[in-house]
């Protein structure tokens, strides 16, 4: 059996922002795309993730105003990174190095999706509790 690689498994064309955009309105947008997370942009360059959990654990909790912040104020810049041909074996074995749930997808062009911990737990193991609950609909 060939090993499962990044790019069958990754979310292509991830939700893109710009550092300027507010929170409230990226947070409608994860909403209304049932996403969890966007990535951001200052123009052309790749800045970084804000997740939901961001927003809420960065602003919300402190007091800060959605409507008065921006992405660029809470975004997480520690970009870790894999390429598309890389195996889903590595892509976990990455997660765990790093500690973190996502990694943005990238080949020599730029960035071309995003894979989180669901999606390898859905296409990995989906018998498993996590891959049953990454891959269950949402509760909303």
């Amino acid at each position: 059996m060939a090993a499962l690689m990044v790019k069958e498994i990754m979310t292509r064309d991830p939700v893109r922002m710009e550092v300027d955009t507010t929170l409230d309105r990226a947070a409608r947008v994860m909403r209304d795309e049932d996403i969890g997370d966007v990535v951001v942009f200052d123009n052309d360059r790749l800045v970084g993730v804000v997740t939901d959990r961001d927003i809420v654990v960065r602003a919300v909790a402190d007091d800060i105003a959605p409507h008065d912040t921006t992405l660029g104020s809470v975004v997480s810049r520690d970009l870790v990174t894999v390429p598309p041909d890389a195996t889903a074996h590595d892509a976990a074995l990455l997660m765990r190095e790093k500690a973190v749930r996502r990694l943005l997808v990238c080949d020599d062009k730029g960035l071309v999706g995003i894979v989180s911990l669901g999606d390898l737990a859905v296409d990995i193991d989906p018998d498993s509790v996590l891959g049953g609950i990454s891959g269950a609909a949402p509760n909303n």
